[in-house]
Protein backbone atom coordinates (compact mmCIF):
# COMPACT_ATOMS: atom_id res chain seq x y z
CA UNK A 1 0.00 0.00 0.00
CA UNK A 2 1.73 3.68 -0.76
CA UNK A 3 1.18 6.04 1.43
CA UNK A 4 -1.03 8.22 -0.73
CA UNK A 5 -3.64 4.98 -0.70
CA UNK A 6 -2.99 4.92 3.17
CA UNK A 7 -4.25 8.15 3.27
CA UNK A 8 -7.33 8.08 1.11
CA UNK A 9 -8.50 4.79 2.95
CA UNK A 10 -7.63 6.75 6.39
CA UNK A 11 -9.46 9.46 5.83
CA UNK A 12 -12.54 7.87 4.14
CA UNK A 13 -12.76 5.69 7.59
CA UNK A 14 -12.27 8.47 9.71
CA UNK A 15 -15.10 10.58 7.70
CA UNK A 16 -17.35 7.82 8.56
CA UNK A 17 -17.59 8.30 12.07
CA UNK A 18 -16.37 12.16 12.39
CA UNK A 19 -19.13 13.61 10.53
CA UNK A 20 -18.56 17.10 11.41
CA UNK A 21 -14.33 17.76 11.35
CA UNK A 22 -14.60 21.25 12.43
CA UNK A 23 -13.02 23.40 16.03
CA UNK A 24 -14.24 21.91 19.19
CA UNK A 25 -13.71 25.99 20.30
CA UNK A 26 -16.54 27.82 20.63
CA UNK A 27 -16.47 31.35 19.04
CA UNK A 28 -19.03 33.80 17.24
CA UNK A 29 -16.85 36.00 14.62
CA UNK A 30 -12.96 36.13 13.65
CA UNK A 31 -11.95 38.23 16.89
CA UNK A 32 -12.91 35.34 19.15
CA UNK A 33 -11.98 32.62 17.44
CA UNK A 34 -8.23 34.24 17.18
CA UNK A 35 -8.58 34.61 21.14
CA UNK A 36 -9.47 30.91 21.58
CA UNK A 37 -6.84 29.53 19.49
CA UNK A 38 -4.20 31.45 21.19
CA UNK A 39 -5.69 30.74 24.65
CA UNK A 40 -5.86 26.98 23.28
CA UNK A 41 -2.04 26.41 23.26
CA UNK A 42 -0.88 23.99 25.40
CA UNK A 43 -4.35 24.06 27.30
CA UNK A 44 -7.52 22.02 26.27
CA UNK A 45 -10.46 22.99 24.11
CA UNK A 46 -12.96 22.51 27.45
CA UNK A 47 -11.01 24.37 29.09
CA UNK A 48 -11.04 27.39 27.04
CA UNK A 49 -14.72 27.02 26.38
CA UNK A 50 -15.61 27.84 30.26
CA UNK A 51 -13.35 30.90 30.24
CA UNK A 52 -14.06 32.67 27.43
CA UNK A 53 -17.73 33.27 27.60
CA UNK A 54 -17.33 36.01 30.44
CA UNK A 55 -14.31 36.74 28.83
CA UNK A 56 -16.00 37.95 25.43
CA UNK A 57 -18.63 39.54 27.15
CA UNK A 58 -15.74 41.59 28.43
CA UNK A 59 -14.05 42.18 25.34
CA UNK A 60 -16.54 42.12 22.92
CA UNK A 61 -13.80 43.59 19.86
CA UNK A 62 -10.07 44.38 19.90
CA UNK A 63 -10.89 48.02 20.43
CA UNK A 64 -12.11 47.23 24.53
CA UNK A 65 -8.90 44.69 24.83
CA UNK A 66 -6.83 47.34 23.35
CA UNK A 67 -7.99 49.34 25.95
CA UNK A 68 -7.92 47.21 28.41
CA UNK A 69 -4.23 46.17 30.24
CA UNK A 70 -2.48 43.00 30.73
CA UNK A 71 -2.95 42.56 34.21
CA UNK A 72 -6.86 43.64 33.64
CA UNK A 73 -6.88 40.61 31.02
CA UNK A 74 -5.17 38.06 33.12
CA UNK A 75 -8.08 38.24 35.65
CA UNK A 76 -10.44 36.95 33.08
CA UNK A 77 -7.90 34.13 31.97
CA UNK A 78 -5.89 32.97 35.20
CA UNK A 79 -7.73 29.27 34.75
CA UNK A 80 -5.75 28.59 31.96
CA UNK A 81 -2.12 27.61 31.29
CA UNK A 82 0.11 30.37 30.86
CA UNK A 83 -2.02 33.44 31.75
CA UNK A 84 0.19 35.94 32.40
CA UNK A 85 2.27 35.39 29.65
CA UNK A 86 -1.02 34.99 27.46
CA UNK A 87 -2.78 38.10 28.49
CA UNK A 88 0.23 40.09 27.39
CA UNK A 89 0.03 38.78 24.24
CA UNK A 90 -3.64 39.42 23.49
CA UNK A 91 -3.45 42.63 25.05
CA UNK A 92 -0.15 43.49 22.61
CA UNK A 93 -2.07 41.53 19.85
CA UNK A 94 -5.22 43.85 19.93
CA UNK A 95 -3.80 47.17 19.97
CA UNK A 96 -1.91 45.86 16.51
CA UNK A 97 -5.05 44.69 14.90
CA UNK A 98 -6.23 48.26 16.04
CA UNK A 99 -3.77 49.97 14.90
CA UNK A 100 -2.38 48.34 12.02
CA UNK A 101 -5.61 46.33 10.66
CA UNK A 102 -8.49 48.84 11.50
CA UNK A 103 -9.64 46.42 14.07
CA UNK A 104 -10.30 43.19 11.70
CA UNK A 105 -8.66 39.95 11.92
CA UNK A 106 -6.39 39.34 9.17
CA UNK A 107 -6.71 36.55 6.63
CA UNK A 108 -3.80 35.32 5.81
CA UNK A 109 -0.99 33.41 7.85
CA UNK A 110 1.86 35.86 6.87
CA UNK A 111 -0.10 38.39 8.75
CA UNK A 112 -1.27 36.84 11.47
CA UNK A 113 2.20 35.49 12.58
CA UNK A 114 3.04 39.03 13.07
CA UNK A 115 0.47 39.41 16.23
CA UNK A 116 2.23 38.28 19.57
CA UNK A 117 1.93 34.58 20.54
CA UNK A 118 0.96 33.82 17.34
CA UNK A 119 2.89 31.08 15.62
CA UNK A 120 2.45 29.36 12.45
CA UNK A 121 0.07 26.47 13.89
CA UNK A 122 -2.32 29.26 15.37
CA UNK A 123 -1.84 31.50 12.31
CA UNK A 124 -2.54 28.37 10.14
CA UNK A 125 -5.92 26.97 12.12
CA UNK A 126 -7.20 31.23 12.08
CA UNK A 127 -6.71 31.28 8.31
CA UNK A 128 -7.87 28.11 7.84
CA UNK A 129 -11.12 28.52 9.75
CA UNK A 130 -12.54 31.85 9.37
CA UNK A 131 -10.94 32.52 6.13
CA UNK A 132 -11.12 29.13 3.83
CA UNK A 133 -7.29 29.74 3.51
CA UNK A 134 -6.27 25.73 2.43
CA UNK A 135 -3.57 25.26 5.69
CA UNK A 136 -2.67 22.37 7.89
CA UNK A 137 -1.62 23.32 11.37
CA UNK A 138 0.03 20.07 13.01
CA UNK A 139 -0.34 19.81 16.71
CA UNK A 140 0.86 17.04 19.06
CA UNK A 141 -2.44 15.20 17.91
CA UNK A 142 -2.20 15.89 13.91
CA UNK A 143 1.70 15.00 14.85
CA UNK A 144 1.16 11.70 16.74
CA UNK A 145 -1.28 10.34 14.28
CA UNK A 146 0.09 10.93 11.12
CA UNK A 147 2.89 9.11 12.25
CA UNK A 148 1.73 6.16 14.25
CA UNK A 149 -0.13 5.70 11.05
CA UNK A 150 2.26 5.81 8.72
CA UNK A 151 1.30 8.74 6.99
CA UNK A 152 4.28 10.24 7.00
CA UNK A 153 7.71 8.93 6.44
CA UNK A 154 10.99 8.23 9.26
CA UNK A 155 11.79 11.55 8.15
CA UNK A 156 9.05 13.50 9.93
CA UNK A 157 10.69 13.95 13.27
CA UNK A 158 9.55 17.60 13.65
CA UNK A 159 4.96 19.26 13.42
CA UNK A 160 7.02 21.47 9.91
CA UNK A 161 8.55 18.01 8.27
CA UNK A 162 4.81 15.94 8.77
CA UNK A 163 3.24 19.02 7.50
CA UNK A 164 5.04 19.21 4.18
CA UNK A 165 4.64 15.42 3.81
CA UNK A 166 0.87 15.21 4.47
CA UNK A 167 0.29 18.02 2.27
CA UNK A 168 1.68 16.07 -0.46
CA UNK A 169 -0.83 13.56 -0.14
CA UNK A 170 -3.90 15.52 -0.24
CA UNK A 171 -5.36 18.00 -2.45
CA UNK A 172 -5.42 21.71 -0.54
CA UNK A 173 -9.22 21.95 -0.42
CA UNK A 174 -8.77 18.43 2.05
CA UNK A 175 -6.33 20.18 4.01
CA UNK A 176 -8.39 21.55 6.51
CA UNK A 177 -11.03 18.68 6.90
CA UNK A 178 -7.60 16.46 7.23
CA UNK A 179 -6.48 18.64 10.11
CA UNK A 180 -9.67 18.21 12.45
CA UNK A 181 -9.92 14.72 11.44
CA UNK A 182 -7.09 14.28 12.71
CA UNK A 183 -6.89 16.07 15.66
CA UNK A 184 -11.01 14.48 16.77
CA UNK A 185 -9.20 11.20 16.09
CA UNK A 186 -6.27 11.78 18.55
CA UNK A 187 -8.69 13.47 20.83
CA UNK A 188 -10.91 10.81 21.76
CA UNK A 189 -9.67 7.62 19.96
CA UNK A 190 -5.58 7.31 19.07
CA UNK A 191 -4.91 9.09 22.25
CA UNK A 192 -1.42 9.29 23.39
CA UNK A 193 -1.83 6.47 26.29
CA UNK A 194 -4.25 3.63 25.67
CA UNK A 195 -5.38 4.34 21.98
CA UNK A 196 -8.53 2.28 21.22
CA UNK A 197 -6.59 0.15 18.26
CA UNK A 198 -9.35 -2.51 19.08
CA UNK A 199 -12.12 -0.28 17.90
CA UNK A 200 -10.67 2.03 15.34
CA UNK A 201 -12.52 2.34 12.12
CA UNK A 202 -9.18 3.08 10.54
CA UNK A 203 -6.94 0.38 11.89
CA UNK A 204 -6.69 -2.04 9.06
CA UNK A 205 -5.03 0.83 7.65
CA UNK A 206 -2.74 1.57 9.97
CA UNK A 207 1.24 0.87 10.35
CA UNK A 208 0.98 1.40 14.28
CA UNK A 209 -2.21 -1.24 15.33
CA UNK A 210 -0.04 -3.84 12.27
CA UNK A 211 3.01 -3.35 14.67
CA UNK A 212 0.95 -4.08 17.83
CA UNK A 213 -0.27 -7.21 16.39
CA UNK A 214 3.08 -8.80 16.15
CA UNK A 215 4.19 -8.42 19.48
CA UNK A 216 4.82 -11.50 21.76
CA UNK A 217 1.67 -13.31 22.81
CA UNK A 218 1.04 -13.67 26.96
CA UNK A 219 3.18 -16.34 28.44
CA UNK A 220 0.80 -18.79 30.91
CA UNK A 221 1.84 -20.06 33.62
CA UNK A 222 4.39 -18.18 35.21
CA UNK A 223 5.50 -18.16 38.45
CA UNK A 224 6.24 -14.38 39.79
CA UNK A 225 7.57 -15.84 43.31
CA UNK A 226 10.54 -16.77 41.26
CA UNK A 227 11.48 -13.21 39.92
CA UNK A 228 9.50 -9.76 38.62
CA UNK A 229 10.84 -10.75 35.22
CA UNK A 230 11.13 -13.82 32.59
CA UNK A 231 13.49 -14.28 29.99
CA UNK A 232 11.51 -16.71 27.39
CA UNK A 233 15.35 -16.37 25.48
CA UNK A 234 17.02 -18.06 28.47
CA UNK A 235 14.02 -19.32 30.35
CA UNK A 236 14.62 -18.38 33.15
CA UNK A 237 13.44 -15.21 36.27
CA UNK A 238 15.07 -11.80 37.32
CA UNK A 239 14.11 -9.07 39.39
CA UNK A 240 16.16 -6.22 38.06
CA UNK A 241 16.58 -5.78 34.31
CA UNK A 242 18.61 -3.94 31.96
CA UNK A 243 17.49 -1.56 28.73
CA UNK A 244 19.02 -1.25 25.23
CA UNK A 245 17.27 1.12 22.59
CA UNK A 246 15.91 -1.41 19.62
CA UNK A 247 16.56 -0.33 16.40
CA UNK A 248 13.63 2.65 16.19
CA UNK A 249 14.94 4.28 19.28
CA UNK A 250 13.13 2.95 21.80
CA UNK A 251 14.23 1.87 25.32
CA UNK A 252 13.55 -1.84 25.96
CA UNK A 253 13.64 -4.07 28.53
CA UNK A 254 16.40 -6.71 28.03
CA UNK A 255 17.24 -9.91 30.32
CA UNK A 256 20.45 -8.62 32.14
CA UNK A 257 22.36 -12.39 31.45
CA UNK A 258 21.69 -12.56 27.51
CA UNK A 259 20.43 -8.85 26.56
CA UNK A 260 17.53 -10.58 24.87
CA UNK A 261 14.31 -8.46 24.73
CA UNK A 262 12.06 -11.29 24.76
CA UNK A 263 11.05 -10.76 28.33
CA UNK A 264 7.71 -10.75 30.22
CA UNK A 265 6.01 -9.78 33.30
CA UNK A 266 5.73 -12.55 35.62
CA UNK A 267 2.82 -10.95 37.52
CA UNK A 268 0.53 -10.45 34.27
CA UNK A 269 2.77 -13.02 31.81
CA UNK A 270 2.40 -9.94 29.42
CA UNK A 271 5.39 -8.84 26.87
CA UNK A 272 7.68 -5.98 28.23
CA UNK A 273 8.06 -4.84 24.66
CA UNK A 274 7.24 -1.13 23.45
CA UNK A 275 6.19 0.32 20.13
CA UNK A 276 7.27 3.58 19.26
CA UNK A 277 4.29 5.66 19.93
CA UNK A 278 5.35 8.72 18.97
CA UNK A 279 3.96 10.64 21.85
CA UNK A 280 4.96 14.76 22.43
Amino acid sequence: MTRKQRADNVFSALRKVITEPETELNYQNNWQLLVSVLLSAQCTDARVNMVTPSLFERYPDSKTMAESSQSEIFKWIRSISYPNAKAGHLHKAAIILENEFGSEVPGTVDELVKLPGVGRKTAQVVASVAFGVPALAVDTHVFRVANRISLVGPSATTPDKVEKQLKKLLPPEEWGDAHHLMILHGRYHCMARNPGCDTCVASEFCDYAERLKKLPSDQEGLIPSKGKYYCATRKHYFMEPDTISDRSGVEQVSCPSCGSMNVFISKTGRTTRRIKDFRV
